[in-house]
This record gives structure tokens, C-alpha cells and sequence, in this order.
């Protein structure tokens, strides 16, 4: 009789880094959601510590501009919150000279700055994070 030894298979996923670009377009149900659905079904997102903060002040802005109603604010996050993102420290010193370097927000080199120490693509719809990404050798995914 042979003895069978059990094949254990191991679930590899790919982590990606995701901005609040993106995160805000799957949560308001903006025309690009499918597609990002898509993009990060199985795959492990990552996003600087900072993001919840980042998406809280974009929430907060669109309902000051009238742009969602009051009263969708807390679905909203509810929505956000649902999205299982790892949060990450970054070192804030590097991501300030990354933007001081690129000419951009802090906010901006967080998540640039986690996809170099990290090695991680970037997922994002700002076309100038992309640029940004780019000149730095960062994979992007696309849609």
C-alpha cells in the first residue's frame, strides 16, 4: 500500500498598494467601480496609515460641497470600512522629500513612498500619480 502524502497548496496573492482615488470611486459607485472590483478581487491591498484620515476628509468635503447628501456621509465610510486594507507606517521624513523632489502634496508621496519601500505596484486613477509613479519606476496597475 503506498502512503499518500496530503499536497498542501498555498494561495499566493498579489499585494498592491491603493490610493484614496480609487478607494473613493468603488465606494461612491463611480463608473470606473466594476472595473476596480475587478482589478483587486483576491488581491491584498495596502494603503500608508494615513488613508482612513484621507478618505474621512474627502467625505467631509464632498458633503460641504454638496456633492453627497449629509446623511450619506456614514454610509458612506460604512462602505469604506468594509474594504479590508492593510495599513502601513511609512517613513514620513522620506515621503517629504519625495514630494519636495516631485513638486507634490505630502498625502500624494505617502502612497509613493510605501510602493518604493514596499516594492508594490500602485492602483490609483489620479493620471498625475500615475505620471508621478512612473518617472519613479513604480508598477501601476491599469484598468
Amino acid at each position: 500500500m503506498l502512503h499518500q502524502t496530503p499536497i498542501y497548496c498555498t494561495i499566493v496573492r498579489m499585494a498592491m498598494v491603493i490610493d484614496t482615488s480609487a478607494l473613493l470611486a468603488v465606494v461612491l459607485g463611480e463608473p470606473e467601480r466594476p472595473k476596480l472590483i475587478a482589478a483587486t478581487e483576491g488581491e491584498s491591498l495596502t494603503a500608508p496609515a494615513v488613508l482612513p484620515y484621507e478618505v474621512g476628509n474627502a467625505i467631509s468635503a464632498m458633503s460641504k460641497r454638496g456633492r453627497i447628501a449629509p446623511n450619506e456621509c456614514l454610509e458612506i465610510w460604512g462602505s469604506f470600512e468594509s474594504i479590508p486594507i492593510q495599513l502601513r507606517q511609512i517613513d514620513i521624513a522620506a515621503a517629504i522629500m519625495l514630494a519636495d523632489e516631485l513638486g507634490i502634496y505630502a498625502y500624494d508621496a505617502y502612497f509613493l513612498q510605501l510602493c518604493l519601500a514596499a516594492k508594490l505596484p500602485l492602483l490609483t486613477l489620479d493620471s498625475a500619480m500615475n505620471r508621478h509613479a512612473a518617472k519613479l519606476g513604480i508598477n501601476r496597475w491599469s484598468l
